[in-house]
């Protein structure tokens, strides 16, 4: 399998990375970043090609994986699933636009394609997703980040957001993917609290759901990206193993 990368920063590189190093058949190819040098860069580490112009990838892929941002995902890939490609959405925030999701699963059914969006910086999707074939009375998401991973200077704890997830990706577009996630997992737009807290070091994500399945509770602490504060460590970390698992055999989980 071919793969095409489309955003060439943080998350892109412990991806390329880690795939370059594996015995697999998935090939790391193609590089697109607005910035064409942080193309230039991640394609020479892997061996790779830098394109640039995103167009130009197209049709040599086999899959195209968007780390960028929400804005990259209403630009690239509507053009991604016409072409028949398949395509991972790493922003899944933009997603929570109804219309473009719509869009998006129409071009896929034409094209024989798929979106893949993979779980994340959290633990506990799978069985939200098995939750909402019955009914999820109830689902909240608390997450509480430093001030450098959220980009704020302040001193003490303090409540940024607090409403539904559709906001919240519209308000913190490179912070709260998780909240989008979630959403579409369970089919709710869920209730999200942001805090921007200087006492914790890590990205923590607490999320209770309630449902005819019974109660739901998890708490994820994750590392920030060395890289990219904003970014945890178990995003990039859930992408690649969902590019794995197009070269497995015995698959676990939902």
């Amino acid at each position: 399998m071919i793969v095409g990368i489309v955003g060439c920063g943080a998350i892109a590189h412990i991806i390329a990375q880690n795939i370059k190093d594996e015995d697999t058949s998935i090939e790391i190819k193609y590089f697109y970043d607005k910035d064409g040098e942080r193309a230039e860069d991640l394609a020479n580490f892997v061996n790779g090609v830098a394109v640039s112009n995103f167009d130009d990838m197209l049709g040599k892929v086999d899959l195209v994986l968007e780390a960028a941002s929400q804005s990259s995902v209403r630009e690239t890939a509507l053009k991604v699933l016409n072409s028949g490609t398949d395509i991972i959405t790493m922003s899944v925030g933009a997603l929570m636009d109804t219309e473009l999701r719509n869009e998006l699963i129409q071009a896929a059914k034409d094209n024989d394609a798929k979106i893949y969006t993979p779980s994340g910086a959290l633990i506990g999707v799978d069985a939200i997703k098995a939750a909402s074939i019955k009914n999820i009375s109830s689902i909240s998401l608390t997450t509480r980040k430093s001030p450098k991973s959220l980009g704020r200077d302040v001193d003490k704890k303090e409540v940024l957001f607090e409403g539904k997830a559709s906001e919240a990706v519209k308000e913190f577009p490179k912070n709260i993917n998780v909240a989008a996630t979630l959403s579409l997992a369970s089919g709710k737009d869920i209730d999200v609290k942001i805090i921007v807290d200087p006492e914790v070091s890590r990205n923590v994500h607490e999320v209770v759901v309630k449902g005819d399945f019974g109660e739901l509770k998890t708490r994820t602490m994750n590392f920030p990206s060395d890289a990219n504060p904003k970014t945890s460590m178990l995003a990039a970390l859930s992408a690649i193993k969902l590019l794995r698992s197009f070269d497995e055999h015995f698959i676990i989980g939902t």
